[in-house]
């Protein structure tokens, strides 16, 4: 029986070995270009060999592309307002005022949940040990 994927010949003689303690041979190195780039830029700034094109090309490309981020501000905007504006029913509303409360609203109505919910339960007490 052998392995089906691997070779048939051993692989472990076929190269010839090293004394132990020697190191392994060192890899081949690639030489280094002499000139890399040009300068650093920065994220989401085109190269200036781009800005160059776009500039011969002329200004209609940055004055669509200008039209459509304004186009779709505007329809980013419409779509909020309609959705504000849009009743959701009593789910909606009782969210939109959650919305609204501060941090501090928020603790004072968990602590006076909690006290109300430690008096019944003292009541309870009380009444099973009559």
């Amino acid at each position: 029986m052998g392995n089906i994927c691997g070779k048939s010949e051993s692989e472990a003689f076929s190269q010839p070995g090293r004394v132990l303690g020697s190191a392994p041979p060192q890899p081949q190195s690639v030489p280094v270009p002499a000139h890399v780039g040009g300068p650093p830029r920065t994220l989401g700034v085109a190269s200036p060999v781009a800005q160059a094109q776009a500039q011969a090309q002329g200004d209609s490309r940055a004055a669509a592309a200008d039209d459509a981020r304004r186009r779709a501000a505007e329809a980013a905007e419409t779509r909020a307002q309609t959705a504000a504006a849009k009743s959701s029913g009593k789910l909606g509303s009782q969210l939109a005022a959650q919305k609204k409360q501060t941090r501090n609203e928020t603790l004072q109505e968990i602590s006076n949940n909690e006290r109300r919910q430690r008096a019944a339960d003292e009541a309870a007490q009380a009444q099973s040990h009559n």
